[in-house]
């Protein structure tokens, strides 16, 4: 295994602050990593251009790869392409699910919502479909809140931006 690909593994170790079961490369915002002389350069795409989260990514980066044994670590910001929703990981859009939010429809659903269409939206604790949308602001600005109108729960849906 080279030096890019042990990275690229001590990074799934490094977890969103906002949502703690989800890694950084789950999610999606660790864009590249390379290895040049001895420096270690990591670019992060964040979820959105004012999310207060990138900081905290950045240094939670810096401080594994340092504790792993890498004496320089450059963190870049890359903002274009912007992150979409497609960037997820499949097994990050599972992990969400079994944390208790609904993860992103892939059929632009927040853009019907703002238009008054309903989107459906499956309940991540019981898994219906018959839910509805509270909110477009959910507990972070990536996401809105829905409630169950089976099981009564409310919960967070992961928005889809494309």
């Amino acid at each position: 295994m080279n030096k890019e690909e042990k990275i690229w593994q001590y990074l799934e170790d490094v977890s969103d602050p906002e949502i703690p079961v989800l890694s950084v490369v789950n999610l999606g915002v660790v864009r590249d990593v390379q290895v040049q002389d001895e420096e270690v350069q990591v670019t992060i795409t964040p979820t959105y251009s004012g999310c207060p989260a990138m900081n905290t990514i950045a240094t939670d980066i810096r401080l594994k790869l340092l504790a792993e044994g890498f004496q320089s670590v450059r963190i870049n910001m890359q903002l274009s392409p912007a992150w979409t929703t497609d960037w997820l990981s499949e097994e990050g859009k599972i992990k969400l699910e079994e944390y208790g939010i609904a993860p992103p429809v892939e059929d632009g659903g927040d853009i019907h919502a703002l238009f008054g269409r309903d989107t459906t939206v499956r309940c991540p604790l019981c898994k219906s479909e018959n839910t509805k949308l509270v909110s477009q602001f959910g507990s972070t600005a990536c996401k809105a809140l829905y409630q169950c109108n089976e099981c009564l729960e409310p919960f967070d849906y992961f928005k889809c931006l494309k």
